[in-house]
């Protein structure tokens, strides 16, 4: 569980490279813990990497990494990032080939049309590969991103308070980069594709308490941000009698 460590680290320095960084290690833990290969020989694609905190740390452990998101926010880092431009809301993903590891990270609640992701993710994994999907669901405490708490008031009642009451610019506006998604209704998504089975998810910062996302309606509220390991079965890609 890191989300003690988070509070800590952010009280003292503010959501800093470290405090990011801290992310990033957790989550490669939890791939560990699932049994998914990070290392030397793994092909990995960091979807919508943004500065491609989590996929750099991928690249230190050895793996090939193709970053692909539709702006270039890559630092100057040795190896050198691999970038690809694509705009994962309307280009063709199959374009970025096929890949044992494929990373999604706090995307998925910035995309118009987040089925037409969970559509693709087959399309993009080898035989035996997996996904990592996090994001922060809606009902989340954080699920307005900069104008929480005022998202439970709702997309549009919610911003326009706090805009009133603030009146600070925001960077994320519901409808425009910002839109509503539920963990019940993406498990629902992911659940119609043949070949993807959803292997393990917990709320992202305090995984020792996976229990909270078996149950419906709960999981909306208690976990801050939802993360998943999917993978692609071959076998399930047939169909009966095959």
């Amino acid at each position: 569980m890191i989300i003690h460590h988070l509070i800590r680290h952010h009280l003292s320095h503010g959501a800093d490279a470290g405090f990011y960084a801290l992310q990033a290690r957790d989550a490669i833990r939890w791939l560990r813990e699932g049994g998914v290969r990070i290392g030397p020989g793994v092909n990995a694609l960091d979807l919508g990497c943004g500065s491609g905190v989590l996929g750099l740390e991928l690249q230190r452990e050895g793996c090939d990494v193709l970053f692909a998101d539709a702006h270039n926010w890559l630092p100057d880092a040795r190896p050198q990032p691999v970038f690809r431009s694509i705009d994962i809301d309307r280009d063709d993903l199959g374009t970025l080939g096929t890949f044992d590891l494929v990373i999604c990270s706090n995307v998925l609640e910035h995309l118009r049309e987040p089925a037409r992701l969970i559509g693709a993710l087959g399309s993009l994994l080898r035989d035996g590969g997996h996904v990592y999907l996090s994001w922060t669901n809606w009902l989340s405490p954080w699920g307005g991103h900069d104008f929480s708490p005022f998202h439970y008031l709702g997309p549009r009642l919610g911003p326009r308070l706090f805009d009133r009451l603030h009146q600070r610019p925001r960077q994320l506006k519901p409808g425009e980069n910002l839109f509503v998604t539920h963990i019940g209704r993406t498990l629902r998504q992911i659940r119609r594709h043949r070949g993807l089975k959803v292997r393990r998810m917990a709320p992202r910062y305090y995984t020792g308490f996976a229990w909270i996302m078996r149950l419906p309606l709960v999981r909306e509220f208690l976990a801050w941000n939802a993360a998943l390991l999917i993978g692609r079965d071959p076998a399930q890609d047939r169909a009966p009698g095959d």
